[in-house]
């Protein structure tokens, strides 16, 4: 059997603490109000500055539906570029990476409102954040690999590995290829059978409640549907909410069973 290459990027020295904080999806304000109640502040050009080194840890889907993706954006970027927080693509974050290279892709799942928002904004910016966004890696392995974040989670036997399998479970999670009845994809719920040693935490798959399951945890509370934009901290595994400062875009799924990513 050939073994894929290690994914350099995924490997990161860092032992935290950090601040793991679920989907975005251009909720700007309430961004700003999570990190504010977390204890960062902006007292520099290099974005926002935690007083005891914390580190935020984005799970990805920065983008689409919510009013204000590039403030989003270039919040993300700063941290990021700095050297003071970390980020995982998302399925929409990829997506938008493909518009802003000129590939054709299908107008749906929010991305008209980016898309929108993007008008304003200067070219020098755009270009910087294709190349931002086409280097993000699909999954992180932090402190000591106690730690393993993903936008929609990997299995214990894909950490690490740099692939086109790793990094489409990393963004989609465990899809059959089937609808239902809203159009959305089915997925399956692939945390049942985890049983390896490091916890993960993942997004994509918004519900009303935070679950966790065999030592992995979802935090996308779908902040863009109404609900709540959520932070996990770690090593201290507590977590830090505020709520949404309205419903941005609907979801058919959200008012039971939100499985929208």
């Amino acid at each position: 059997m050939i073994r894929t290459p290690p994914d350099p990027r995924a490997f990161i020295e860092d032992r935290g603490p950090f601040d793991l904080i679920g989907d975005i999806h251009g909720c700007f304000d309430e961004l700003v109000s999570l990190l504010e109640r977390l204890g960062y502040d902006r007292r520099d050009v290099h974005g926002w500055h935690h007083p005891e080194g914390r580190r935020p840890v984005f799970l990805g889907d920065l983008v689409d539906r919510g009013p204000d993706s590039p403030g989003v954006l270039r919040t993300v970027k700063a941290s990021v570029t700095a050297g003071r927080g970390y980020c995982v693509v998302g399925n929409h974050d990829d997506k938008f990476r493909r518009w802003l290279a000129g590939r054709d892709v299908k107008i749906s799942h929010g991305i008209r409102e980016t898309i929108d928002q993007m008008q304003a904004e200067p070219d020098p910016f755009r270009e910087e954040l294709a190349d931002f966004i086409d280097r993000l890696p699909h999954h992180l392995i932090l402190d000591e690999g106690r730690l393993v974040v993903a936008h929609a989670g990997v299995q214990a036997d894909m950490h690490g590995e740099d692939s086109s399998r790793v990094r489409a479970f990393a963004m989609y999670g465990e899809i059959t290829g089937e609808r239902d009845l809203h159009g959305l994809p089915i997925r399956r719920d692939w945390a049942r059978n985890y049983s390896g040693d490091a916890t993960i935490v993942h997004g994509h798959v918004a519900e009303p409640e935070i679950r966790e399951r065999n030592n992995v945890i979802c935090i996308d509370t779908g902040c863009v549907f109404g609900g709540h934009l959520t932070a996990m901290r770690w090593p201290e595994r507590d977590y830090v909410q505020v709520p949404a400062r309205e419903a941005w875009f609907h979801s058919p799924r959200w008012a039971v069973d939100d499985n929208s990513g």
